[in-house]
């Protein structure tokens, strides 16, 4: 007679029923091994949406006009905007959005002896972006810490009537200092006289010899001999 052990040892067993998930309990078990893939899945996809809307330049607001700032020396962000908001304030909406918008792109250039390599590097990056500016016809107008250096190197000022210079022509013949342009000078106050960090700038504009223009051409046109009006020659 076989033991109680054994008889329990090779009792027969059933296996246990498999019990159907409810659907709440099948969607937090997929969440919870799965709910990384799916944020990673939400980032990446924003990230595409933005890049697209970035390159189609929605949501970005679009300046009525566009002014290069080219020096050695850094512009601050306080400057800049300084300069942006007395520009604005002698423009007009060329876009008809309800706001004059400028926009003052900064860039500073190195002596081609440095010696610091960070800064040549940042020097070639900033020709670079420099040179697309021209080459797009982005800027219109051109603060210039040297507009002979300016213009002998690029070559694109005109004179301040809109003649073009002649091929020997100091650059300065292309350009007003700030502080000479009495509209301009006063909206900037103190940094606007001859020794501030704006007055002692040149103010210039491109010319074009094909059909590209900067953009609003008339009405930029029409803010420079505001900007000028006034200034000694």
């Amino acid at each position: 007679m076989a033991s109680e052990y054994l008889k329990w040892k090779y009792r027969d067993v059933k296996p246990e029923e498999k019990r159907e998930l409810t659907p709440a309990e099948k969607r937090k078990n997929w969440w919870e091994y799965h709910w990384w893939q799916l944020l990673l899945a939400i980032v990446g996809a924003a990230a595409a949406v933005s890049l697209v809307l970035t390159m189609l330049g929605v949501g970005q607001v679009k300046p009525d006009y566009q002014m290069a700032y080219v020096g050695s020396a850094a512009l601050s962000e306080e400057l800049a905007a300084e300069m942006e908001q007395a520009a604005a304030a002698l423009g007009e909406d060329c876009d008809g959005d309800g706001a004059v918008t400028v926009r003052l792109n900064r860039y500073q250039h190195y002596a081609p002896d440095s010696a610091d390599s960070n800064a040549m590097l940042y020097a070639q990056a900033t020709e670079a972006k420099l040179v697309g500016d021209l080459e797009g016809c982005d800027s219109y107008f051109f603060l210039l810490e040297d507009p002979a250096w300016f213009q002998e190197r690029y070559g694109v000022l005109v004179l301040p009537d809109g003649g073009e210079p002649a091929e020997d022509a100091d650059g300065t013949a292309c350009a007003v200092r700030v502080c000479d342009c009495p509209a301009l000078a006063a909206l900037l106050g103190e940094d606007g006289g001859a020794d501030g960090p704006l007055g002692s700038l040149w103010l210039a504009r491109r010319g074009f010899w094909t059909d590209k223009t900067s953009a609003n051409p008339e009405q930029c046109q029409a803010l420079w001999a505001v900007l000028t009006a006034g200034a000694a020659r």
